[in-house]
């Protein structure tokens, strides 16, 4: 039993896709005392507006924010009942939010889709991040953007996808303009659920910079925007131009927001920031050469150089995007824990629902046990991991999955395996494409809930030929959000500082097996062979049946 008498601590809260997770971290040395969780009830938005019985268009993905606040309501005061901690011992609060989530509001902060003039209509509601309706848009960003020669579009690989701010707000504007007049801001959720705890309203360096094409000070220029769409440049004044630096103050806990939570009014919150990155100090990681993957639903690739390089394919890099005095480039993968949920969901022989059952463990579990047995190239499929799109480094969402190699032999456990294998090569393209343009790669380290999967590991280990370091705490982000409290608040002068003395990450657990990687080279360029024929327009099937498919959604009574 720990003494929480004489300690100060910080809550990190943790919005991701489905969930919204709270943590009570002790400020001498990270020690997590408590989390809790709380799923959304809304979830993700894809099929009807709450409320609504209009079917919502292919590629959407909404959120309600009302659920966000409800993780303030619900798993706040919860982790702090189960903590046992004495709440005036609690001295800041930190978030951080999937991205690029975000939504339209009044000047106040208010939600447009909480206006009854807006509650059904569907650009009022909060995109969240795998929103993918906006690839037209994008594709104009882009083209554009390249025609004029603009600088900052190699600060995102040469491409900004879909998922970002500016496609998103452009598809806005053009399919329900009064919406988007109507919206005095448009803003990311870290920044919006920071404004709602501490009533400031601040824009944080992450998001902006990786998200928003806030590159060397500015916003791209009116007349680049006049030339996608004549009102587009009135974005400009509905994002923020002043900046808050990582790990600083946005302000006081409100009253209001006391009252939600049950702590303190008073005590520090700190500028938002995004889950992947704030998963950096949470590890320990502050300096270069060691890539954090954040992996659940999807995963980004976060890591530090210290020079500036052009990436082909990148998220983004941005100057201090992670720790001041570095550059933070960030990468991607769309689509991972998802897959292996949509398989299992849709996928599975109810015979392993059955064995599952009776040992008391989950599907994923015996898929696992079972796969777990094979030996490298056994089982003899090769999978494309695009069921959710492709982040990086090919940046479009318009490609989908493959499955090669099925045979009337093929087993439920082969499939498994297969798709873990195909993230696990898609995380090696991202890890080369770095290592080949300058910014070195040389360990992996994991964060997130599928650290769990053993197997998983070993073989991302094995096809990226990098030791795997994992960081010690099953809520990252959480605990990235309590460091940057901690910094807030004031207990440490730097997130270097706070990130030396909270951290927390377990060196080298798992390292490549030498046999393995020969034959997963192997399989690693056929999958190259796959991704460039389909991912690189020598072959669009892909893209041809989501527009068939798209097509014939509209019809359908």
């Amino acid at each position: 039993m720990i003494d929480v008498s004489k300690d100060q601590f910080t809550i990190g809260v943790d919005f991701g896709t489905l969930s919204g997770r709270a943590l009570v971290v002790r400020v001498s040395d990270g020690f997590e005392i408590a989390s809790s969780e709380h799923v959304y009830a809304d979830g993700v938005i894809e099929s009807f507006l709450p409320g609504s019985s209009e079917r919502l268009p292919f590629e959407w993905a909404l959120q309600n924010p009302a659920d966000y606040l409800s993780v303030f309501k619900v798993a706040v005061p919860k982790a702090l009942e189960l903590s046992g901690v004495d709440v005036n011992a609690v001295i800041g609060i930190g978030i951080d939010f999937t991205a690029c989530t975000i939504l339209p509001t009044l000047r106040d902060g208010t939600p447009l889709c909480q206006l009854p003039e807006y509650r059904n209509r569907p650009h009022a509601w909060v995109k969240l991040w795998k929103h993918h309706a906006a690839q037209a848009q994008a594709d104009r960003v882009n083209a554009l953007a390249h025609a004029r020669n603009e600088p900052w579009i190699n600060r995102y690989g040469g491409k900004v996808s879909s998922e970002w701010t500016f496609p998103k707000a452009l598809q806005m504007l053009e399919e329900d303009a009064e919406v988007f007049h109507a919206a005095e801001r448009i803003i990311e959720g870290a920044d919006w659920v920071v404004w709602q705890l501490c009533g400031v309203e601040t824009r944080n360096t992450c998001t902006a910079g990786y998200k928003e094409i806030h590159q060397d000070g500015t916003y791209p220029s009116a007349e680049y925007l006049a030339a996608l769409h004549p009102d587009f440049p009135a974005i400009l004044e509905k994002l923020g131009h002043t900046l808050s630096p990582l790990g600083s103050r946005a302000g006081d806990l409100t009253p209001q927001a006391a009252a939600w939570t049950g702590l303190p009014a008073g005590i520090a919150v700190a500028v938002g920031n995004v889950d992947a990155h704030v998963a950096l100090p949470a590890a320990g990681v502050t300096g270069t050469g060691q890539i954090v993957a954040i992996m659940g639903t999807s995963t980004c690739h976060i890591l530090n150089g210290s020079s500036l390089e052009s990436v082909p394919g990148m998220c983004g890099v941005v100057d201090g995007g992670v720790v001041p005095g570095l550059y933070g480039y960030e990468a991607g993968q769309s689509g991972v824990g998802d897959i292996f949920g949509w398989f299992v969901k849709n996928g599975v022989p109810a015979e392993y629902a059955t064995r599952a059952a009776q040992q008391g463990v989950s599907l994923h579990a015996i898929l696992e046990m079972d796969a777990a047995t094979q030996r490298p190239g056994e089982h003899g499929l090769l999978a494309l991991d695009w069921h959710n799109g492709n982040r990086s480094v090919l940046v479009d969402t318009e490609l989908s999955g493959l499955m090669i190699g099925m045979t009337l032999q093929t087993t439920a456990p082969d499939i498994y395996r297969a798709l873990i294998e195909a993230t696990a090569f898609g995380a090696r393209v991202i890890v080369d494409n770095f290592d080949s343009h300058g910014v070195p790669v040389r360990e992996l380290v994991i964060a997130g809930g599928l650290q769990k999967n053993k197997m998983l590991m070993q073989i991302y280990a094995d096809v990226t030929g990098r030791p795997l370091s994992i960081v010690d705490s099953d809520q990252g982000p959480a605990l990235g959000s309590a460091i940057h409290a901690a910094v807030a608040a004031g207990a440490y002068d730097s997130i270097v500082e706070a990130a030396s003395a909270m951290g927390k990450i377990k060196q080298h657990v798992y390292t490549p097996i030498s046999s393995h990687q020969e034959i997963y080279a192997d399989l690693f360029a056929e999958y190259q062979t796959l991704h460039d024929y389909f991912g690189r327009g020598a072959n669009d099937v892909m893209k041809r049946l989501k527009r068939i498919r798209s097509s014939q959604a509209l019809v359908k009574p």
